[in-house]
């Protein structure tokens, strides 16, 4: 069962939250569960949420803060040159992140928000030829759908950003940074972040599949796309007086192990 309190701000709060106050409360909510479900690399990696109404301002989380201390009114906001606009900590932001998440914030008006991990996992994937495997259900949810692009060093250098977004492309809302991690895009920050959870979890299989030895059973590519498709449907009918039936889940998780998020 839920908690009242929980039940109260999902049911109530929430849905009569501004516009920019939902988008705070989902992005705080976004680093706690990354942290919560061991996807975090201490003080590194960076989610963004693009601010309503404006093109060219985005929220962040404070550099140096572990992402379990990110609530809705401590998150930087900075624009796409790189000025900070409102910094409750003073701690500025990632300089690799805003490399990354102002290349793709300018060049994808569709990605309201860009969630960027260094997981073993995804390390590890990234770092291998074949990439993401279409041998799993979780992975086929990606099938034709990845981007790629190729290490060049840690992301300080702002000419990268160009390069970064042409691998990107117009329409892929996953993309493997070689040798670093990975990036999921969204229509909104559960979307984000339910294809990061489903990619960790692709990865995890993919990994766990191939050191087992064993001779995998491959999928026919017809089935690996009706799958694809299925996945798309499936987040069509999930929807839910507007809301994503598994993000207000995730919310409610929160709720009982990390209610400070929306402070």
């Amino acid at each position: 069962m839920h908690s009242a309190a929980s039940t109260d701000f999902i049911n109530d709060v929430y849905p009569q939250l501004s516009e920019e106050e939902r988008i705070r409360v989902d992005l705080a909510a976004a680093y706690n569960l990354i942290e919560h479900f061991g996807m975090s690399d201490s003080i590194y990696t960076h989610i963004s949420a693009r601010l309503p109404g404006v093109h060219d301002r985005f929220l962040i989380n404070p550099y140096g803060t572990r992402f379990s201390e990110v609530t809705a009114s401590n998150l930087v906001t900075i624009d796409l040159d790189g000025n900070i606009l409102d910094d409750p900590f003073g701690m500025g932001a990632n300089p690799a992140g805003f490399t990354i998440h102002s290349a793709v914030h300018a060049a994808r008006p569709d990605a309201q928000c860009a969630l960027h991990t260094h997981t073993v996992a995804g390390v590890a994937v990234s770092s291998t030829k074949e990439g993401i495997l279409p041998i799993n259900q979780w992975s086929m949810q990606f099938y034709q759908a990845v981007s790629r692009h190729p290490y060049e060093g840690i992301a300080l250098n702002l000419a990268e950003r160009e390069r970064l977004v042409k691998d990107l492309g117009p329409d892929n809302k996953v993309l493997i940074l070689d040798n670093h991690g990975m990036m999921t895009l969204g229509d909104n920050v559960g979307e984000a972040f339910t294809l990061m959870f489903n990619l960790e979890r692709t990865c995890q299989t993919q990994l766990a599949i191939l050191s087992s030895g064993l001779t995998i059973q491959n999928v026919e590519p017809e089935i690996c796309k009706r799958t694809s498709d299925q996945y798309k449907e499936f987040a069509e009918l999930s929807q839910r007086n507007g809301f994503h039936a598994e993000w207000l889940a995730y919310l409610r998780l929160l709720e009982t192990v990390a209610p400070h998020y929306r402070a």
